[in-house]
This record gives C-alpha cells, structure tokens and sequence, in this order.
C-alpha cells in the first residue's frame, strides 16, 4: 500500500491561545468506493473527480467558518481489502482524531453495515480503552451518491435511525452532484467538535472546583 504522507501521530491540537484558529483531526472510515476520497477533494478543490487508486492520504486545508479560521487535517483512510472481521480501527487513529466521518454509499448495503460496524467498534474501543480515547470525539455518519435513487438499497430513514441511536450527526449527499452537500458535512462535524471540546473544558473546571473545595474540607476536618 502507497502512502502519500505519513501519518503523524503528534499532529496539532486546537490552539488554546488562539482566538482566530482552531485546528481540527478529521478522520474518514468507511468501505470501499463509496466516494471517501471524492468527497475529500470535492471539499478541497471544490471538484469532483470520480476515481481514484489506493492511496491512504491525509490533507490539510483552511477554511474560514464565520469569520475564524479552521485548519483542517484530514485522513482519508483505505479500508483493509484482506479484513475478515470488524477490526478495521486503529486506536493510533483516534487518538489522533478529533472527530470522525463515516461514509456509506446508499446504492450499497454492505457498506452501510461497514458503518454499522464501525461505529460500534469505535464506541467499544472508547469504552475499553479508559482515559487514553477521547470519549466525547464527536461522530457524522454520511450517506453519499444520493444521485443515484435508481440503484438506492439504503433509505434515508435507515441512515438517520443509525445516527439517532449511536448519537451521531447525519447527512445524506452526493459528492458528485454539489459542493454545498459536503461543505455542511465537514462544517457541521466542526460544530460538534467545538461543542464537545467545550463541554470537556466545563467538566475539568467542574472536577477543579470539586478538587479545591475537597482539599478546603480536608484540611479544615485535619484542624
């Protein structure tokens, strides 16, 4: 398998100090052909190219959402060809994930079971791993070539049953068609990141104001 770039495991967290910027660890899973890297450069280059060879990439690109500056690096992800069970998840990835995008093709059961799989297996690694994982990574579950209603074998109310019981965004496009689709899927996935680094900073300020009253109540009860 070729490598385009290699992957960095120290890429760059959001920028606390920084009002303007923020960095964001996008990671693709999903089958194959369903359109991961069209969607990626679609996002890009605001261009849709239809093929592409096996080549595991990861991207980075600025944007501008209002008004501030987001940094995007985004690892577009091969699914393993030779995968003879669900272990199609690196825990390398998602600690380096900020949050996930997981891509379906509409005209393909098996790769909506795909994402079935991998959004349980991500839920069961977060589970197990403890602290190490991020628990609050958010999660958009991308329903692609809507284009193609003819050969459609998964409804949108599938797609967004899956979401709505695994607590994921959803979205339903096609690459091919609009760049505007896949514009709301990535700056949507920033929304939820946002959100949930938010909620982290009030839990630890919540966990420091719980330590410093313990340690006031402590010490008083040792007087």
């Amino acid at each position: 398998m070729k490598t385009r770039r290699p992957v960095k495991s120290n890429c760059s967290r959001i920028m606390e100090g920084s009002q303007h910027k923020v960095d964001a660890n996008v990671l693709l899973l999903g089958a194959e052909n369903v359109g991961k890297s069209a969607l990626t450069v679609r996002f890009l280059t605001r261009r849709f190219i239809g093929e592409y060879s096996d080549i595991e990439s990861i991207y980075s690109h600025i944007d501008k959402i209002d008004g501030r500056e987001i940094s995007f690096n985004i690892w577009d992800s091969l699914y393993p060809q030779d995968s003879v069970t669900t272990e199609t998840i690196s825990e390398k990835q998602l600690e380096w994930a900020d949050g996930v995008i997981l891509v379906y093709s509409i005209c393909d059961r098996h790769s909506f079971e795909v994402v079935r799989q991998q959004v349980h297996l991500i839920r069961n690694m977060i589970r197990n791993a403890g602290r190490k994982l991020s628990a609050t990574a958010p999660i958009v579950v991308v329903g692609n070539k809507r284009d193609l209603q003819h050969r459609r074998s998964v409804s949108s109310e599938e797609g967004r049953l899956l979401a709505l019981s695994e607590d994921c965004g959803f979205f339903e496009i096609s690459a091919a068609e609009t760049y505007h689709g896949v514009l709301l899927v990535f700056h949507g996935l920033i929304e939820l990141i946002k959100e949930s680094r938010a909620l982290r900073k009030d839990a630890a300020g919540i966990k420091g104001i719980v330590r410093s009253m313990s340690a006031v109540f402590g010490k008083k009860r040792g007087e």
